[in-house]
């Protein structure tokens, strides 16, 4: 599903003349099949929509690191690219979660595992990415349940 709205919208930037739009789609296609291709060599079946939204996060990552470095270095041109980058890609993941709801779904992930201790953060891990993939910036969620394991 998500492929084919990416695709859709590739047609429709050419048809638009949005270079920027259009070569921010090509190289999420390009992500996507490598990805596939990745998944296959290792004897698995191609990524789902859930699984697509985790590479989606990692592509606004590594942008958002890259405007940071750019601003560092005195680059503004390049990190408004690296932002139009950013807004494109962001239009195919969900609406994220706000810290609050992170925090209580965090809540319920550990009533729901049993989690007692650090040796079950994985378990919680793993709720939480079934559930919410692609709502939630896992770098960060996974401190906040480090800290309510832990405290």
């Amino acid at each position: 599903m998500l492929r084919d709205d990416i695709n859709n919208a590739v047609k429709e930037a050419m048809k638009a003349k949005e270079e920027r739009k259009l070569s921010t789609l090509r190289m999420v296609n390009s992500t996507i099949k490598n990805a596939d291709i990745e998944a296959r060599g290792n004897g698995k079946p191609p990524l789902s929509d859930a699984d697509l939204l985790g590479v989606f996060q990692k592509m606004i990552k590594q942008r958002q690191e890259s405007v940071e470095l750019y601003e560092k270095g005195g680059r503004a041109e390049l990190a408004a690219q690296e932002r139009d980058e950013i807004a494109v890609i962001s239009a195919y993941l969900p609406k994220q979660m706000s810290d609050d709801d992170v925090k209580k779904v965090i809540s319920d992930a550990i009533a729901e595992t049993g989690a007692a201790g650090m040796k079950d953060m994985g378990k919680v891990i793993a709720v939480l990415k079934t559930k919410y993939a692609g709502q939630m910036d896992f770098g960060k969620a996974s401190g906040l349940v480090k800290a309510a394991l832990t405290g």
